[in-house]
């Protein structure tokens, strides 16, 4: 099942605060040339995600086109339009960890988490990602939670992997 929630996703701040800070980084750069990916970057890192009414404050408070804003979030993966859970699982599906079982591994986090493809366990807890490289080849099949890199990956250790973030307090390691 999918997190439906499209308010602030942010940690301790109320969605007010989110805007004023927002606000300040938005000051910060504009007027830099090609400063827009950093704000959306940071604005996301303060948000959670990049809803479209935020998409239309930032292009509002940069003078610039709100074509221009979703052109950028909707081109790179990394940004999000809707929120993520507090642990992004991200999988890869490059060449050698394809071939070396990154498809089982992704259906099976499938089945054990409920959800599919960019999509977010109804907790809150986990996002459901597939990357096409992590540039961890000579791991395969490897998989991302959070920055966190888990290298030869198989249905056994998921388990376990997924046991440590359910257990460990607030949902992150």
């Amino acid at each position: 099942m999918v997190a439906q929630n499209q308010s602030c996703n942010c940690d301790g701040t109320d969605q007010e605060q989110a805007y004023a800070q927002i606000s300040n980084i938005i000051d910060l750069y504009k007027g830099k040339e090609g400063s827009l990916i950093q704000i959306l970057h940071l604005a996301q890192g303060i948000y959670g995600f990049l809803p479209l009414e935020l998409q239309q404050f930032i292009a509002a408070n940069m003078g610039i086109p709100l074509s221009e804003v979703t052109g950028v979030v909707s081109f790179y993966s990394f940004f999000s339009t809707v929120p993520r859970g507090k642990n992004t699982i991200r999988v890869c599906l490059g060449t050698a960890c394809y071939v070396r079982g990154g498809k089982r591994v992704v259906e099976h986090l499938q089945q054990k988490l409920g959800i599919d493809l960019n999509q977010t366990t109804e907790d809150g807890n986990f996002t459901l990602e597939v990357a096409r490289c992590i540039g961890a080849c000579g791991l395969a099949p490897a998989m991302m939670i959070n920055d966190k890199v888990y290298k030869q990956v198989n249905v056994n250790k998921l388990d376990s992997i997924l046991a440590a973030y359910e257990k460990a307090e607030g949902g992150t390691i």
